[in-house]
């Protein structure tokens, strides 16, 4: 009888021993598994401020972008809307384009390519020949008004005339649409950096211009 009651309490301190020595591994489990959940946080964390840090860089490139844009001016604007390279070859032959590069502000009536292929046959090329720069620049600046004329301001300039650069004057009339004499303005109010470009589609010619120099005079006999 004595002996069972020493197997039953050897066999109730044993299992009470295994059952405490697995509280234990367990224990230590869990607290070997907490530093390595703890160290992840962080990296998780280091990964969700990666993607911002990107980002920032090119959210503030676009103002950068935006800003050169608005910087161009008159002649960088005409030359990106890619239907003026005539307009820009004539402003080079004739020593103008650093001048409507600077301060101003201009308003530069702009004759597009097509407005100068409905010049006469060999005009445009006469024009471009060295000797005729002072012809040149004189029919460019009458495509120049001083300060920067917005097209509501044109409308209100119906049946009067605008001085131009080149010292002659334009008529401005908007029956039908504005008109600076011969040519129908088709695109108003192009901003740029130093004055305002509006669309023409013909070439304006001042009056008493007098003959380019490598024409022929008229006989007097």
């Amino acid at each position: 009888m004595t002996m069972k009651i020493w197997n039953h309490t050897f066999r109730t301190v044993g299992t009470f021993a295994a059952t405490l020595a697995l509280a234990i591994f367990a224990s230590a489990q869990q607290t070997t598994t907490t530093p390595t959940q703890t160290q992840s946080s962080p990296a998780q964390g280091g990964q969700q401020t990666n993607p911002a840090t990107t980002t920032t860089p090119e959210s503030s490139s676009a103002p950068s972008t935006a800003q050169s844009d608005a910087a161009a001016d008159i002649v960088e604007t005409a030359t990106k809307a890619g239907s003026f390279t005539t307009l820009a070859k004539a402003l080079d032959a004739a020593g103008l384009t650093e001048t409507l590069k600077g301060a101003g502000p201009f308003t530069v009536f702009a004759p597009t390519d097509e407005a100068f292929a409905k010049l006469p046959a060999g005009t445009l090329d006469e024009l471009l020949k060295p000797e005729n720069k002072d012809k040149l620049k004189a029919i460019l600046t009458y495509h120049v008004v001083p300060g920067k004329v917005m097209a509501s301001d044109v409308a209100k300039m119906d049946g009067k005339m605008a001085k131009t650069v080149q010292g002659g004057e334009i008529h401005v009339s908007t029956a039908g649409g504005v008109k600076v004499d011969n040519a129908s303005v088709t695109q108003p109010d192009i901003a740029a950096s130093n004055g305002v470009i509006h669309v023409i589609d013909t070439v304006l010619m001042p009056s008493g211009g007098g003959k380019m120099k490598g024409s022929k005079k008229p006989s007097t006999r």
